[in-house]
């Protein structure tokens, strides 16, 4: 039922004060939820927290101090007032609270808490960067969007089992599925619980962080409440276009929904990122996007995004651009299809951390792929040497390279696939059924000339 009524008010047939009566799973109360760290200025001196109350809390601060192993480390405490708003959802009225800590001491651990002076989150822990170029980890989620806390939650938490020391959290759009449903927001805050209070997160918005008013497209209310993002990017797409150095590293966040659904963005959005990537002194540079350059899936192909900023990437060398949208895996060089020769230029990754699943096409980029498939990837950066590592929900590592970055900026490509790990080709549930026997064929026999062009490259 909460479904119907979830599509009425996302196409603006139920009036708000009919939808809040609707039974409410997660509500707001005094106590502080959905605590989450991110970044909005340096990371090496500057920390960003947002949380939320029911609309009885009047005032809210977070409180700060260097931790320690003893607990009277909050006697020394800063105090910060928050700044509030609110937010009215489908589901009830909330307060949304944020801080941004600054002047903190480079590569320090602080511990921190938020409340209204009675009630109060538990105390967190969490490091600032760096001041200079030095070794990190973080962890890049494709979708999560569907089944969030029933069949994410297993693999953003499977991920922090498997790398406890990543400094951060990366997301490539469509964390939920329907954008003004609470209860959907509900669900990814509930998977990430304590981590999201601990880890800092970038995320970047997909085509389900946004809704149809009309005939435009607009980003859900709860983005910018729930996130404190820098505010770095164009006019009008604020946080979410948005650059952050970490320790040596240049991380960008464009808005694919944003460009595709208004010319006018696109433009805007390949000005900004022109200018970011000259002024870039960083020595290893990451993008993330939710709609691929290159896509995974089939029947999918986003021309528009390859012909605007495929070359802007290869000009000024970007080395990694994370992906989603696709609901399959998919990793390779960026080369026109139909071509053997490798390209200078980023390695193009799509992944997908949540339930949906869509079949795969296995375009002539891909060089390793999967399909029906929950994974979360691990990147390590460490001088000149990058190391991704993709591992399925289960915790068993399915596929990994390293880069090695030469004197004059290109990179040196290691294929450190697990030996003995097959790719996972099946496909997709909810497809097959649909598809007849000769689709099934066809399927299969792009499969199979998908796996006789990476015969042919390994010989060239």
């Amino acid at each position: 039922m909460y479904r119907i009524l979830s599509t009425l008010f996302f196409w603006g047939f139920l009036p708000v004060a009919a939808y809040l009566q609707i039974t409410d799973p997660y509500p707001p109360s005094p106590v502080p939820d959905r605590v989450i760290l991110t970044w909005s200025g340096d990371p090496a001196t500057t920390q960003s927290v947002t949380w939320r109350t029911d609309v009885s809390v009047n005032e809210s601060w977070a409180e700060i101090a260097p931790a320690s192993a003893d607990p009277y480390f909050r006697v020394k405490c800063d105090t910060i007032k928050a700044k509030d708003e609110i937010l009215t959802t489908n589901r009830n009225v909330a307060k949304f609270h944020s801080v941004t800590f600054t002047k903190l001491k480079p590569g320090t651990q602080y511990a921190y808490r938020v409340g209204d002076g009675t009630n109060y989150s538990e105390w967190f822990h969490f490091k600032t960067a760096k001041s200079h170029k030095a070794p990190f980890s973080f962890i890049y989620f494709g979708d999560a969007q569907n089944d969030v806390k029933s069949l994410w939650a297993r693999c953003i938490r499977e991920a922090i089992l498997t790398m406890p020391d990543a400094d951060f959290l990366l997301h490539a759009g469509d964390l939920i599925n329907i954008p003004r449903e609470d209860k959907e927001w509900g669900e990814w805050f509930y998977a990430g619980g304590w981590i999201n209070g601990m880890k800092s997160v970038i995320a970047t918005p997909g085509n389900h962080e946004y809704y149809r008013n009309g005939s435009d497209r607009v980003l859900t209310e709860h983005w910018k409440p729930s996130f404190t993002f820098p505010e770095n990017g164009p006019e009008g797409l604020k946080e979410t276009v948005f650059y952050i150095d970490y320790q040596g590293v240049r991380i960008i966040s464009l808005n694919t929904q944003s460009m595709l659904a208004d010319p006018e963005s696109l433009i805007k959005q390949k000005e900004w990122l022109q200018s970011v990537l000259e002024k870039n002194n960083q020595r290893w540079t990451i993008v993330t996007q939710h709609h691929p350059i290159y896509s995974t899936a089939s029947g999918r192909n986003n021309k528009v995004l390859r012909q605007n900023f495929q070359p802007l990437f290869e000009e000024y060398e970007v080395d990694l651009v994370l992906q989603g949208h696709d609901h399959a895996y998919g990793r390779g060089y960026n080369m026109a299809f139909g071509r053997k020769h490798r390209h200078r230029g980023p390695m193009y990754v799509v992944s997908v951390s949540g339930p949906k699943m869509y079949n795969l096409n296995f375009e002539d980029w891909l060089e390793r792929v999967a399909s029906n498939t929950q994974l979360y990837q691990l990147i390590h950066i460490d001088g000149n040497t990058l190391k991704y590592e993709a591992y399925t929900a289960i915790g068993e590592q399915y596929d990994a390279f390293e880069l090695k970055k030469r004197k004059n900026g290109t990179n040196r490509f290691r294929d450190l696939t697990p030996p003995g790990v097959l790719e996972q080709i099946e496909i997709a549930r909810g497809f097959v059924d649909r598809m007849s026997n000769e689709e099934i064929e066809r399927y299969l026999e792009r499969f199979r000339a998908y796996k006789a062009r990476k015969e042919s490259k390994k010989q060239y």
